[in-house]
């Protein structure tokens, strides 16, 4: 990009509702840049008082802002289709949904409440029930997106998609196993513009990350007294602000300069920090018939099927347009 991209360059989003999964770090900084720029925003999250302190912040901070708090556990599935159940019943289309919220490197292996390693199951396969879930409302949307969001911890070569133990019941290292389940999110976004495209369900999937930020997941997750969290607190320096790591998520979603299958992250210091740019794609995300394998696997899964959501009044009305137009 010849200027880097800043919040000022962000289009107005009146009239535009948005998703997004988390309610603190770069959800909140996603929500409270969206509301001021006129989005009806909702965040989901799992804990209702963070969640209300969340929106209590946001509108001390923009007291104009239509935001919304829902609840939903990404790790269980019947959450997250009564989620979906609820906004069918209260909202006629979603523009945006930001797949936003993750659990990083708990010490040790834990599972979510159908019995998936808890990485993968929240990161990635709560992320791939929710979008097929809500793909009706974002049909119904004049030009929809869905935002995933990967880590630069995906660049290493020795991440990949490991079907041989997928839920890490043999070996559980939780480095490994987070970059895994960002991973699947990135090849996740990949399939999906490429499902789009094929179905003319009309959906652009970006996908994005915020490169090193002084988030808490790191706290959150192994916890203070753990390496990383002293990494976390005692060189915060090295970690851009958490507003920062926001932006390439926001371009994601409202600029009309990111590309369907796009990825985009910060540009400096080997995307760590900076302003929203073309991030780099690690090899073994653009292996196609991984991607496939691992939609297939994960339709089982959750018992989503994406297919299966199309609205029969929508079914080829996208393709039709999309030929129409082209």
């Amino acid at each position: 990009m010849s200027q880097p991209w800043t919040l000022d360059d962000m289009p107005s989003q009146k009239g535009r509702t948005i998703l997004i999964t988390g309610t603190g770090g770069l959800g909140f900084e996603d929500a409270l840049a969206l509301v001021r720029a006129g989005g009806d925003v909702i965040i989901a999250g799992r804990n209702p008082t963070k969640g209300a302190e969340a929106v209590r912040r946001i509108k001390e901070r923009s007291p104009q802002a239509s935001v919304a708090l829902e609840i939903v556990d990404l790790g269980d599935l019947a959450s997250i289709e009564a989620l979906a159940k609820r906004l069918k019943e209260t909202r006629n289309h979603i523009d945006v949904l930001i797949n936003n919220a993750g659990v990083m490197t708990p010490p040790t292996r834990q599972t979510t409440k159908d019995g998936f390693e808890l990485q993968f199951g929240t990161n990635y396969l709560g992320h791939f029930a929710l979008t097929g879930h809500l793909l009706p409302l974002l049909m119904r949307a004049q030009d929809p997106r869905v935002v995933t969001l990967s880590s630069i911890a995906v660049r290493s070569a020795n991440v990949a998609i490991n079907f041989d133990d997928l839920q890490a019941e043999r070996g559980y290292k939780p480095m490994p196993v987070y970059s895994q389940s960002k991973l699947a999110c990135l090849m996740f976004a990949f399939e999906l513009q490429r499902r789009s495209e094929e179905a003319g369900w009309g959906l652009t999937s970006i996908a994005a990350h915020p490169g090193i930020s002084r988030t808490n997941l790191l706290h959150n997750g192994p916890g203070r007294r753990s390496a990383q969290g002293l990494l976390r607190s005692f060189l915060w320096f090295l970690f851009q602000p958490v507003a920062q790591g926001a932006l390439p998520t926001l371009f994601a979603a409202t600029s009309p300069k990111a590309r369907g299958g796009g990825y985009y992250g910060p540009d400096k210091l080997g995307e760590t920090r900076g302003h929203p740019s073309e991030a780099q794609i690690p090899r073994q995300a653009m292996e196609k018939h991984v991607a496939h394998k691992l939609w297939e696997i994960s339709e089982k899964l959750t018992g989503v099927s994406f297919d299966a959501q199309v609205p029969p009044e929508l079914s080829g009305l996208n393709a039709t347009i999309i030929r129409r137009e082209g």
